[in-house]
């Protein structure tokens, strides 16, 4: 084991040495005092051992398949993969991303990029603007201390490019690699909106000593009205910008042994596979970098209706790996029942939790028929019951959740749990 892999062990295996106490949601009160490694060691069951509602769980044999998939589809492709780490923020989760097969972490802003540091994360792209000078002065000690630490982050203007020069100036570190951001177009998030300015954004970089120019990235999710077609028309677009540069001798710069092409959230990596490898020759070798995040825990909403599996199922499918258990508190009336899980911990911001299995003491567990959730307060979902459903106070009913990235923000350690109830591990997120 090399020393980077070591030492990010050694940070893991601190992660075990953390006790229990109340700031967890969902554990088991009477494990308070116990490390989670201790806590582990039992392999506790989530139905019998004590664990409070609500909790929200991941499927062990989910999330396995789910890296798996993804692992083989970018390597079937010719891709790179650094999936987007903004959707975890578990350092579990990022090893278990390296282990297969991952090129490095995306992130989205400094304190992300801190945790993975903190992690020994030795490739970090960062996909977004990066202008507040204590941030780059820290990026500028990381990569002066570590040799073999990569960064790469976007740039989209040429006062942002003025702005990280004054910053880095009198750091000493070694040139700050950057990826010139084309937007998705009029009215999308960050980016340059056309060629030309691009261009302009190049020469600032090229005029500067502490930055140095590798390549051309952006995010096809923000196209305006997405299609197949336009997405596609934007990735051409991207793909024909890096061979305008290359053919510009933007990349000439000795140092730089790759050109990076980056795009591809969780919506359309098949287009960009596509695009992709229409890649022409280019003067150095490409790094053609997939960013796709909400893949390892995937979802039962948005992500289920939108991911590109959808349209490519011969190259497989990823299964939805949370599950949130809450239980039934509360039955007024024969249309309507109340269970403790809320705002506070389900996402919500793109649909409402699916009500998909009841558990009754000394009952098997059955499909929740019947039984939808209209609305959540900020500790309660409300639940429509139709005639005949069959649930009662203190039942247990498990949802499931959309949008991965606002399952996870809300809780700070996630049971992870086998098919049979067995807890194996904790996952400990850092938002």
């Amino acid at each position: 084991m090399g020393t980077e892999s070591s030492e990010r062990a050694g940070a893991l295996a601190r992660l075990a040495t953390e006790r229990v106490d109340a700031r967890f949601k969902g554990l088991p009160p009477d494990a308070a005092g116990l490390t989670v490694g201790e806590l582990t060691a039992e392999r506790r069951n989530l139905f019998t051992g004590g664990f409070t509602t609500p909790v929200l769980t991941l499927s062990a044999e989910h999330l396995t398949h789910n890296l798996e998939l993804m692992e083989t589809y970018a390597t079937r492709h010719g891709l790179s993969f650094a999936p987007h780490g903004k959707t975890s923020m578990a350092p579990q989760l990022f090893q278990r991303q390296l282990d297969h097969g991952a090129w490095g972490i995306t992130l989205a802003v400094p304190h992300q990029v801190r945790v993975a540091r903190e992690f020994g994360i030795q490739r970090v792209f960062l996909a977004n603007e990066l202008v507040d000078p204590s941030a780059l002065r820290w990026i500028a000690a990381e990569l002066t201390a570590d040799p073999d630490f990569r960064f790469v982050c976007y740039v989209d203007s040429v006062r942002g490019v003025e702005l990280m020069d004054a910053a880095l100036m009198g750091a000493g570190a070694r040139p700050l690699d950057v990826v010139v951001e084309l937007g998705a177009g009029e009215g999308a998030r960050t980016g340059v909106r056309m060629e030309a300015e691009c261009a302009a954004v190049a020469d600032a970089v090229a005029a500067t000593g502490t930055l140095r120019l590798v390549g051309v990235a952006g995010y096809e999710g923000e196209v305006p009205d997405s299609d197949p077609e336009r997405v596609r028309a934007w990735l051409r677009r991207l793909v024909a910008l890096t061979a305008d540069f290359d053919k510009a001798g933007r990349f000439a710069d000795t140092s730089v042994e790759e050109i990076v092409v980056s795009a591809g959230g969780s919506a359309w990596f098949d287009a960009v596979a596509d695009v992709f490898a229409e890649i022409p020759e280019l003067s150095l070798p490409v790094l053609k970098l997939l960013r796709s995040g909400a893949y390892v825990s995937h979802d039962d909403g948005h992500y289920r209706e939108i991911t590109p599996f959808n349209r490519v199922p011969e190259e497989g499918a990823l299964e939805p790996a949370f599950r949130l258990w809450t239980q039934v508190v509360s039955r007024p009336s024969p249309e309507q029942a109340f269970a403790n899980a809320g705002k506070r911990d389900a996402a919500y911001d793109l649909d409402l939790p699916f009500a998909q299995v009841v558990r009754r003491e000394g009952a098997a567990e059955r499909p929740a028929t019947g039984i939808s959730v209209t609305g959540l307060s900020d500790q309660h979902a409300w639940l429509r019951t139709a005639p005949g459903a069959d649930l009662e106070v203190g039942d247990w009913l498990g949802l499931g959740l959309s949008h991965p990235c606002t399952s996870f923000d809300k809780w700070q350690l996630i049971p992870l749990t086998e098919a049979d109830g067995t807890v194996v591990d904790y996952i400990r997120t850092f938002f």
